[in-house]
């Protein structure tokens, strides 16, 4: 929406106008508001910060960041990983989202490198969409995370039981982590 602001002459001519043309310009409509909702996004290596500012009352801004996996030489989503914006008062958490094909008697775990033990959630739910693993994210583990600047793994068992890995990358997540607590 482009606002039109008078000059200075215009300013002067509308002193000179009628007191009934000012008062049926003061009873033109008001341009309709944009209700869609706003949406940002920026880069931080391997991981992306987006937000989507919802129109109000009261306007609400949410925000996570996220790095998604495609499988090799598909334009589609494997795995995707989503640490929402941290709530004051309330643990940061991270959400894993994998294929359908999963097997619930083993946890997904997330590490940042070979040595790391890495930490691991159960699968909470599936959706047609896929399964998803809720972690919180306590002061150790954030800190963990945030110096983490390699290459990691997120492994799962699929339905038949084997072990599969999945490369997540760290580089960025501290930037994206800072960016998306400012927001």
């Amino acid at each position: 929406m482009q606002s039109v602001r008078p000059s200075l002459k215009a300013l002067l001519a509308a002193g000179l106008l009628t007191a009934s043309l000012a008062a049926a310009n003061a009873q033109q409509p008001a341009p309709p508001a944009n209700d869609a909702p706003q949406r940002t996004t920026a880069t931080y290596a391997d991981w992306v910060v987006q937000c989507e500012t919802q129109p109000g009352p009261p306007v609400q801004k949410l925000c996570e960041m996220t790095q998604t996996t495609q499988v090799q030489g598909k334009n589609i989503p494997f795995s995707r990983v989503a640490v929402g914006h941290p709530a004051k008062g309330h643990p940061t958490r991270l959400v894993v989202q994998l294929p359908v094909n999963v097997s619930f008697g083993a946890s997904v775990r997330i590490r940042t490198g070979d040595g790391d033990p890495g930490i691991a959630a159960p699968f909470a739910r599936c959706a047609p969409n896929g399964c998803f693993a809720d972690f919180e994210l306590k002061d150790e583990v954030m800190r963990k995370l945030r110096a983490a600047s390699g290459v990691g793994k997120l492994s799962f068992a699929d339905a038949g039981g084997r072990e599969i890995d999945v490369p997540i990358s760290f580089k960025g997540f501290n930037q994206a982590f800072e960016a998306l607590a400012k927001d």
